[in-house]
């Protein structure tokens, strides 16, 4: 049990709510309504699994730099309090449930699942050789709601499949341009180890007002979503309430001032994903 709890902590369990709100969307929209519990509980699965071995992986491929990084120092891996052993028998364990969800979601998930692993176990080393990597985070997040549409419909590629294409470019931007936020934080860390960011590459201003433009189309694209699919008032209200929240994301980070980042962060991201996943599900029962 102590392994496992340190296991958790090392893949920070908790944060998979930014991802599975916009699974549930793909879900929800797809089905245009309740897919059905087996299907829900087989993508919650998914996701989950999907989140723990990208996640564990990073861990694992980012273990020396976490090591030289004052602010990840304290990492359970770093640390000791788990071994490297333990978190490779997790990466397996998740990988294996990840395949045993797709290969019951149906046998679009199951082909489309190698691709899918590319993304998951390849995001970790872009910071290595190019500063799009917080848009390669993005992306590899963005295939939650894709994956949960592909798992309800059955199909990715008809002209009745665009919200699909339309959520992976909101999560990717959206994603992205929190990861630029997250990143600021690590300027003097990956400039002096020579990793690859942008707000290394260009400095923090640059990479805050391009976070900025990331949400504003973040918004533009939801706005499109709900035009295209004519959803009801609970999905307009919940988009005014996001728009809100990421412009109190940007008044509380600022270049000559980080100290606010983790609450625009953490607690910030979380609220939006439920309340556009109220938003959507409101929508749908009206």
């Amino acid at each position: 049990m102590k392994a496992a709890r340190s296991f958790f902590e090392l893949i920070k369990f908790e944060h998979t709510i930014f991802a599975l709100p916009f699974a549930y969307l793909g879900m929800l929209l797809a089905a245009h309504g309740w897919p059905g519990w087996s299907r829900f509980i087989w993508i919650t699965v998914a996701m989950a699994a999907a989140r723990t071995l990208a996640m564990a992986l990073n861990r694992l491929i980012d273990l020396r730099q976490d090591a030289l990084n004052p602010r990840t120092a304290a990492r359970p891996l770093v640390t000791g309090r788990i071994s490297a052993r333990t978190a490779w028998s997790g990466t397996l364990i998740s990988g294996l449930v990840l395949v045993l969800s797709a290969w019951q979601l149906g046998p679009l998930p199951l082909k489309l699942l190698p691709l899918a692993a590319i993304f998951l176990a390849g995001y970790s080393f872009t910071k290595r050789f190019t500063w799009m990597s917080h848009f390669f985070l993005g992306f590899t997040d963005g295939l939650a709601p894709v994956g949960a549409w592909v798992a309800v419909k059955g199909s990715l590629l008809a002209p009745t499949d665009w919200p699909a294409w339309v959520l992976l470019g909101v999560v990717t931007l959206w994603i992205g341009g929190f990861d630029l936020i997250y990143a600021c934080q690590d300027y003097d860390f990956d400039r002096q180890q020579r990793l690859h960011s942008i707000p290394a590459r260009f400095g923090l201003q640059t990479a805050l007002s391009l976070s900025v433009l990331c949400h504003v189309l973040t918004a533009a694209l939801l706005a499109g979503l709900g035009a295209g699919l004519g959803l009801a008032w609970p999905f307009w209200l919940a988009l005014v309430a996001t728009c809100g929240l990421l412009a109190l994301e940007h008044l509380l980070v600022r270049p000559d001032d980080l100290s606010h980042l983790n609450l625009a962060f953490f607690n910030l991201n979380s609220i939006i994903s439920v309340c556009l996943l109220a938003g959507i599900l409101g929508s749908l029962l009206v």
